[in-house]
């Protein structure tokens, strides 16, 4: 994509949003406001992505011009089926890497000694489960081998390392080494997701970032714990989400507590009921490090921002790639007042097909061997960390409202 038209198409962009920005009606309720908003941004970005290299000012135009006349709904699919697609390609791709034959049939590892999580070790269990699901065969790879070869494939890969951030709280950030376009899936945020029923199953409930700074939560509530996860691992495993990895944070705790909608509710539970098992998830997947990404520091800005992805679990062969598990029955509708979350109406309202609901870092304008931003909006209503800069204090103001 040419930088020019690039540059072109992200002012219309700021431009577009920034009047929606002033809309009258934006202050009505100013956080349904802000998701719509985020929401018509990654219709733009996601939309002109699909586009692939060829697009123009002409096509930027027209997009631009949908996102103002397009539903709400109709955006937020349209971004789904958008995010999906690339997910598709991401799949295919790693299934050409670690796959002996993706149009063969694929042998099990079960005469071979199955792979343990740590939820098997903590409770004793020894030797071959019956019931355990067969792990397919896959090439004996390393991580570093995988992320290598995916950049052949898509043009990029993340690293880990230390961040560029000027600040002595920053720790280690991400890095996407190769090139992406505006729009494009840069990273998955991985881990242990929980509706908002099962809030005080999180760890360290109600006070839970008062040491895990690698949590997020989705507008709809959901909460992703990225802590398990860690750096991934070196192989495609029957992972529970059990074991706590050893990371040390990259940001400063404070002392203030958390966000009104935890100190609503009352004392944590014991952590019983984690998913069905576990399911059989590659360790070695390259864009699982979203929760790496770092806040900028001040005069600089992020180039990337979050989005919803439900991934349909009728997906089956793709759902190795997919590197979140649920917490509980995922399949609880919750309904938000207030502060407070109560389960309403049928377990399967809304849709015929069951979701994973996650998240994903999508490019808001073309990546070249940088670190990867993202923009936090820790919410101004409690005492924010000495490193936190706000990028748009307007924008954090809404997301909290």
């Amino acid at each position: 994509m040419h930088k020019t038209k690039l540059f072109f198409f992200v002012l219309l962009i700021f431009q577009a949003v920034r009047t929606l920005a002033k809309s009258p009606t934006f202050a009505k309720d100013p956080r349904k406001l802000q998701f719509e908003a985020d929401i018509n941004r990654l219709f733009m970005y996601t939309g002109y992505n699909r586009l692939g290299k060829n697009a123009d000012e002409a096509d930027a135009e027209e997009i631009i011009d949908m996102a103002g006349k397009a539903s709400v709904a109709d955006q937020q699919k349209q971004v789904q089926e958008n995010i999906h697609y690339q997910i598709i390609n991401f799949c295919t791709a790693m299934d050409e890497i670690l796959l002996p034959d993706v149009n063969g049939p694929q042998e099990s590892q079960s005469s071979a000694t199955p792979s343990r999580s740590g939820l098997s070790f903590a409770v004793g269990r020894n030797g071959p489960n019956a019931n355990r699901p067969a792990v397919p065969e896959t090439r004996p790879l390393k991580c570093t081998e995988v992320s290598q070869r995916l950049k052949d494939s898509i043009g990029y890969m993340l690293d880990v390392k230390p961040s560029q951030i000027p600040h002595k709280e920053a720790g280690q950030g991400l890095f996407l080494s190769g090139e992406a376009d505006v729009g494009a899936v840069i990273a998955i945020y991985p881990g242990v997701v929980y509706s908002p029923v099962y809030y005080r199953y999180i760890p360290g409930y109600p006070r839970v970032n008062a040491q895990n700074t690698y949590l997020i939560t989705r507008y709809d509530g959901t909460v992703i714990n990225a802590q398990p996860w860690g750096y991934g691992g070196e192989t495609r495993e029957l992972w529970d989400g059990s074991t706590m990895q050893d990371m040390k944070p990259n940001t400063e705790v404070t002392g203030k507590g958390s966000d009104r909608f935890w100190k609503m509710l009352s004392k944590p539970l014991e952590n019983s009921q984690i998913g069905s098992g576990g399911e059989i998830l590659e360790r070695r997947n390259p864009l699982a490090l979203a929760h790496f990404a770092n806040h900028p520091a001040k005069e600089m800005v992020p180039n990337v921002m979050v989005c919803p992805y439900d991934f349909p679990l009728s997906e089956k062969d793709m759902r190795a790639y997919i590197p979140n598990i649920s917490f509980g029955n995922a399949e609880v509708n919750m309904r938000r007042f207030g502060s407070f979350w109560f389960r309403w109406g049928s377990r399967n309202s809304g849709t015929d097909v069951p979701v994973l609901k996650t998240l994903v870092l999508v490019a808001t304008t073309a990546l070249c061997d940088e670190e990867v931003l993202l923009n936090y909006r820790l919410s101004n209503s409690k005492r924010r960390p000495s490193w936190y800069t706000p990028v748009d204090e307007e924008e954090d103001r809404r997301r909290w409202s």
